[in-house]
């Protein structure tokens, strides 16, 4: 009986503290220097990519700044199956319209955002700093790859970062996208704001906000851990020549799935 109770005890806790309590200043404030060097490296210092001799098997040989993307051991992305269920907490958005600041960093499409939009875990407010598309996704779901994946970039006033996921499956044409494929760069260069043209962050959220939680790191060198994700079950639909259009410029830029390892990953409302 006793060890039921343990183990019963440690999930409870496991669901109510640690992925939904903010990190440490310390901590997150590392985080947040490791998230502008990792976005510095798109065009400079070590090379690295997502096949061959610089892709994700090879990247802590590249520098030793990368060595978490090996030595980790709470690494980003992973299969999304068999969560535990649990009360995960409060999640909320908040975001606003805003004029469109895209780029093509070498390795992605990136959407940068100005100060204001929110998003809220629990007690803790994280404003969102940039979103950026994976092909195919980096996460699974019980093994499975959707065809694409956004990531919603969030810091803390401690600086703490959190990641919220969308998978992206093909359907009808969406129309937040629109823009930001019209203008996204072919080659990669620096920041295009483009004029006159207005983008909505929140219109790439799914309706059903059932998500997983887990512990993990940056889906890119220097892999660092301590980022809060929070994934989505229910994707988001984009049109197949959408996603083709992405293709187009990156045929693959989606890192395979980590082992969980030891961690928890909780599963909400269910």
């Amino acid at each position: 009986m006793r060890p039921m109770l343990a183990r019963r005890s440690l999930l409870r806790s496991a669901a109510l503290c640690p992925l939904c309590a903010p990190l440490t200043a310390p901590l997150g404030a590392a985080l947040g220097a490791t998230l502008g060097a990792s976005a510095a490296r798109a065009s400079g210092g070590a090379h690295w990519g997502y096949e061959g001799a610089d892709g994700p098997e090879h990247w802590a040989a590249l520098s030793p700044e990368y060595r978490a993307c090996t030595a980790g051991t709470e690494q980003t992305p992973i299969d999304l199956a068999a969560g535990i269920p649990a009360q995960t907490g409060r999640i909320g958005f908040a975001y606003h319209p805003q004029p469109l600041q895209v780029v093509n960093n070498g390795h992605t499409i990136q959407v940068n955002v100005a100060p204001g939009s929110m998003m809220a875990i629990g007690e803790t407010g994280y404003e969102l700093l940039q979103f950026h598309f994976h092909h195919p996704a980096e996460h699974l779901l019980a093994g499975k790859a959707a065809a694409m994946e956004c990531h919603f970039v969030h810091r803390s006033p401690a600086g703490a970062l959190a990641v919220a996921g969308v998978f992206l499956q093909p359907g009808r044409v969406n129309a937040a996208l629109v823009p930001i494929w019209k203008a996204m760069p072919v080659a990669a260069g620096p920041v295009q704001a483009v004029a006159g043209v207005t983008v909505d962050p929140a219109a790439l959220l799914p309706r059903d906000r059932t998500y997983f939680r887990y512990m993990g790191s940056l889906t890119t060198p220097p892999c660092s851990e301590g980022v809060l994700w929070t994934v989505f079950r229910d994707p988001v639909a984009l049109a197949p020549e959408q996603i083709r259009a992405f293709a187009a410029l990156f045929p693959m830029n989606a890192r395979p799935a980590q082992p969980l390892g030891r961690r928890f990953l909780l599963e909400s409302g269910v």
